[in-house]
């Protein structure tokens, strides 16, 4: 019995999915934002990002907010100057082949929104 549960113990990793990929969700991120532009700093962020100039072709279409208290739903953003009050910290990478997913800002709330 003990060599059977040893075999499966050591190909559990292999059966269950990847938590990276489920904890790496970005619809998910909202709140307090902070954009890392240090490349020093890129491992400690909790995703990479490329900002686009084409709504077209972003992932995610992102309203910033003014007040942290209303970024309260995916794809609305309150941008803090200080990355020990934010939510999370994203990576801005130049390249786009680089990025997890990709950014455009709008002027309107209502056109917020995540594409997966």
């Amino acid at each position: 019995m003990q060599p059977l549960f040893i075999l499966w113990m050591a190909l559990l990793p292999y059966l269950m999915p990847a938590t990276e990929a489920v904890g790496r969700n970005h619809c998910q991120v909202y709140g307090s934002v902070y954009l890392e532009r240090n490349p020093m700093y890129k491992n400690t962020a909790s995703h990479v990002v490329y900002l686009g100039e084409e709504e077209a072709f972003a992932n995610m279409v992102v309203y910033r907010e003014s007040n942290k208290l209303f970024a309260d739903a995916p794809a609305v953003w309150y941008l803090t100057p200080n990355k020990a009050f934010a939510d999370y910290v994203l990576y801005v990478t130049e390249q786009r082949y680089q990025a997890d997913f990709t950014v455009h800002f709008t002027d309107a709330r209502s056109f917020a929104t995540c594409r997966e």
